[in-house]
């Protein structure tokens, strides 16, 4: 099949929401935009995931996995799955599915013209100290990367592949995708997109590592920056 979107979904203990992910991105794919496939990331399990993940896979076409041997984190889940990707487009949600995977088709309607485009949660249905200490990450890393982006943590995004697999990650690097797409010289767009409270399963993310962590990688993606190489070959011999 001529997939056109690879859809990242990383996953770490999530097994009471693995069949509604099914359902909900099946139902999404009858509609995409773009031909769409689904690559689950085993970020180490220690739940049932990797058997439901397993047996969807087995079922359905469309839908293929990696796992690892371990927990690597959120960054290096997105990074393999960049890594593994063959489509032109690679996009990924996370499996709580707080958000909606057919607000995929409105980042797709940019996507002739950006090489990323990221959602806006409106309306956030999270707790008083979880926005309240999104936003003021949020404002720390644009005064760091002046990337112009409200919300860079929002699990709904779609990337050129080609751009993507260029992007050197490291732990908490998910947060700076557009910031590292503008180091390539690439375009980056935000919409507004739906957000929904989580109904099953537990966060995987607490006051450090949405407010301290972020503000310590807002202090390696300056190194980054300083060091990152980037440059275009005209002509091969």
């Amino acid at each position: 099949m001529d997939f056109e979107l690879t859809i990242i979904i990383p996953v770490y203990n999530e097994e009471d929401n693995l069949l509604r992910v099914q359902q909900e991105l099946s139902g999404f794919m009858l509609h995409a935009r773009k031909k769409a496939k689904v690559l689950f990331v085993n970020d180490g399990s220690k739940d049932n995931s990797q058997k439901i993940i397993e047996e969807i896979c087995s079922n359905m076409d469309a839908f293929e996995f990696i796992s690892f041997d371990k927990n690597y984190g959120l960054s290096a889940a997105i990074k393999a799955g960049f890594d593994t990707a063959n489509t032109p487009w690679v996009g990924y949600i996370d499996a709580d599915l707080q958000t909606d995977p057919m607000d995929f088709n409105i980042l797709l309607e940019y996507a002739d013209s950006y090489e990323l485009v990221t959602g806006v949660r409106a309306n956030r249905k999270d707790s008083f100290v979880k926005n309240l200490s999104s936003k003021i990450a949020n404002g720390i890393r644009r005064a760091f990367t002046h990337d112009g982006m409200d919300d860079t943590g929002c699990p709904l995004k779609i990337i050129r592949t080609d751009v993507a697999k260029k992007i050197p990650m490291f732990n908490g690097l998910h947060r700076f995708l557009p910031a590292m797409v503008l180091l390539q010289g690439g375009r980056i767009r935000q919409v507004p997109v739906k957000h929904f409270p989580r109904i099953a399963g537990v966060s995987k993310f607490h006051l450090w590592n949405r407010l301290i962590g972020p503000l310590q990688d807002c202090f390696a993606y300056l190194w980054m920056k300083k060091k990152y190489l980037n440059y275009t070959i005209n002509r091969k011999g």
